[in-house]
């Protein structure tokens, strides 16, 4: 990669993993799903530069479900990095999810892009919280990215997505991070997951963008919630060196799901 190249990073999200690698969700195999998104994604060519694991990668919180979501990411020799969501066990990803090519780091920058990994789990919600240490970790890690563009990563949605429900379990201090994230311009993307529909809105100088999971898919802008017989995908992003970037979903095939 020259230094003018664009970065290509990929997002993938809502795993569901269980231990079994056959146990269904809502009727499908979430690991078949996934292997099929992993499948497609190792088509790309050049490869992802990075790879954003961005929560509930578990169903179960057991340590063999995110064994094996290790074993299935580790082929693709991709750096991947990883947020918790709020079916996961933060304990458990952070004791087996740090092996390469998993990294455990929060904040690292690549070219001319800082990455910023926030954990937005609040223990016995399905909606999420930012605590006011993740937030003064924030401000303070912005304060020190110098003249590179930024993009934020979190599981829960700080934007309404018009579904009362997935609202009902979004980002409930959505104001305190919006009165960090609008005093810094070199902010371009928030990247969440959590949604299970593709999402994109804009609100000031940023983008925010919410990516299909990797097994079940949400109708949107439906309440109550009903599942969409579109298939599973993952977001590509590219990133240029002038802040400028691109995004698109990509969509695999897989067996409706079951309400």
């Amino acid at each position: 990669m020259t230094p003018v190249s664009p970065l290509l990073v990929a997002q993938i999200t809502d795993t569901h993993l269980f231990a079994e690698i056959d146990r269904q969700w809502k009727g499908i195999s979430t690991a078949r799903t996934l292997e099929t998104v992993l499948d497609r994604l190792q088509q790309i060519q050049p490869p992802p530069d990075l790879l954003l694991l961005t929560g509930d990668l578990s169903q179960d919180e057991t340590p063999e479900s995110y064994e094996l979501l290790a074993s299935l990411i580790a082929p693709l020799g991709i750096p991947a990095y990883w947020i918790p969501g709020n079916h996961d066990n933060i304990p458990v990803m952070q004791q087996i999810l740090d092996k390469p090519p998993i990294s455990p780091e929060k904040s690292f920058h690549l070219g001319n892009w800082q990455f910023l990994l926030l954990s937005s789990v609040e223990a016995g919600c399905d909606g999420g919280r930012l605590s006011p240490e993740t937030l003064d970790w924030l401000d303070s890690q912005l304060q020190q990215t110098g003249d590179r563009f930024v993009m934020i990563a979190l599981h829960h949605h700080p934007l309404a997505i018009d579904c009362e429900i997935m609202d009902s379990m979004m980002l409930h201090n959505a104001d305190e991070f919006f009165a960090i994230v609008d005093r810094y311009p070199h902010i371009k993307i928030v990247l969440c997951g959590h949604i299970h529909q593709e999402f994109q809105q804009q609100r000031g100088l940023v983008a925010y963008l919410g990516t299909p999971s990797t097994c079940i898919q949400l109708l949107p802008k439906t309440s109550p919630i009903v599942l969409d017989t579109i298939g599973p995908g993952f977001r590509l992003l590219e990133l240029a060196i002038d802040g400028t970037w691109d995004t698109k979903i990509e969509r695999v095939a897989g067996e409706p799901a079951i309400s």
